[in-house]
């Protein structure tokens, strides 16, 4: 059984992980690109402003449970699910061969931009550069994500087909404990047989992967808030001093007529005029302000996206933890029905309560689902809009 990182999670993740991560989702509708082609660099918002602050306020009748609704009913939203499910099809059916190579392949069917286009961005940018840096390691770490969410959707799969011969008995098994015969026992036991013969589907909490990827992005998110609080520092001091400088200029032409006028009466008026013309700081050039505001919003772009993915992966965690607990719940459960034997009671009493939980169980898989076809939809959202601001200064520059 593979493990991957997963902290411990609360009894119940639905009451605690929808609402929180619904207010970033629910606007996370996805750029189309052409999975063969790049964007040109004329796409996305101008960078003449400053970019939006990286808080967001809600309204008080901001509904999070509707908006999550609203979420999963998109076409986006359906249409990456298909198209995740279209893959992680073709990696069950490669699962013995060489991953490696078609795991990228496919990878690429769903990332948008994909690898190349970013690549072919990045070539273009100073390798040396902190910024560049920065870019580079989000375009990496959000492709780790969707790496973690492919093979999380492949094991929800995984979890349903296990689920399926124990869901058929709990539907047909009788209720009533003197209407079961000895067939149906038998019945029943060699489904809990096979059941407790198959690993759990979902990775242990007590691995390392999750956890590692959580304090890469908690990281970055650091060092991305520092470059962005000097950034908007370098363009507030430049937005002072070009106001300055107008002012400064108004001053000295005003100096100067006035010179002129008191230069036709008096010598030593005039020489009082000049020197009392206001000293002007330095010109600041456009083009240099128009560069940090460029910066600017490609920090805050992967600062932005650097933020949601935090919340998603912090979201499937706790239901991983959850399902991965639920199931060992149930596998403690059914052996302990086999270690008893085919004696009717005590696989009555065991589809009794594996009944309890059932729905609960598949409820929270669902929910698993829905929040990776979500962040899939929000990594795609926030990688094309990082890159528009990367084409956006290329483009400026050429």
């Amino acid at each position: 059984m593979q493990c991957l990182s997963f902290k411990s999670s609360p009894p119940s993740p639905t009451s605690t992980s929808s609402p929180t991560q619904t207010q970033t989702q629910t606007q996370t509708q996805t750029q189309t690109f052409d999975n063969n082609s790049c964007p040109p660099f004329s796409q996305g918002n101008s960078t003449d402003g400053t970019p939006r602050s990286g808080t967001t306020q809600l309204s008080p009748t901001f509904n999070l449970s509707r908006e999550y609704t609203l979420a999963v009913q998109t076409d986006s939203y359906h249409e990456m699910r298909s198209r995740i499910e279209a893959q992680v099809q073709v990696e069950n059916v490669i699962e013995d061969g060489d991953t490696g190579t078609h795991h990228q392949l496919h990878l690429s069917q769903v990332l948008e931009p994909n690898r190349d286009c970013v690549h072919q961005a990045l070539r273009h940018t100073n390798p040396n550069a902190t910024l560049t840096r920065l870019v580079s390691t989000y375009f990496d770490h959000s492709e780790n994500i969707t790496t973690l969410c492919l093979f999380l959707y492949q094991r929800v799969n995984r979890a349903r087909t296990q689920y399926d011969p124990i869901t058929n008995l709990l539907e047909l098994f009788p209720y009533d404990l003197n209407s079961i015969t000895q067939s149906q026992c038998n019945w029943a036991f060699d489904t809990f047989l096979q059941f407790d013969s198959l690993d759990n589907p979902f990775p242990c909490p007590d691995s390392h992967n999750v956890n590692e990827m959580r304090r890469s992005f908690s990281q970055l998110q650091q060092q991305l808030d520092r470059r962005l609080h000097k950034s908007r520092s370098r363009v507030h001091f430049l937005q002072r001093a070009t106001t300055g400088s107008a002012v400064c200029l108004l001053g000295t032409v005003v100096g100067v007529v006035v010179s002129a006028v008191v230069i036709s009466t008096h010598a030593l008026a005039a020489m009082v005029g000049l020197a009392a013309t206001p000293i002007c700081p330095l010109y600041i050039p456009s083009d240099l302000k128009k560069k940090q505001l460029a910066r600017m919003a490609q920090l805050d772009a992967a600062a932005r996206g650097t933020y949601v993915h935090n919340n998603d992966l912090d979201t499937i965690d706790r239901l991983v933890a959850w399902l991965y607990t639920a199931v060992e719940s149930d596998r403690q459960l059914i052996r302990f029905g086999l270690e008893r034997g085919r004696d009717i009671y005590p696989i009555h009493e065991v589809v009794k309560h594996l009944r309890t939980n059932h729905g609960n169980f598949f409820d929270q898989l669902k929910e698993l689902e829905e929040h990776i076809c979500l962040c899939f939809n929000a990594v795609n959202k926030f990688r094309a809009n990082l890159l528009n601001q990367i084409h956006l200064h290329l483009s400026s520059n050429s």
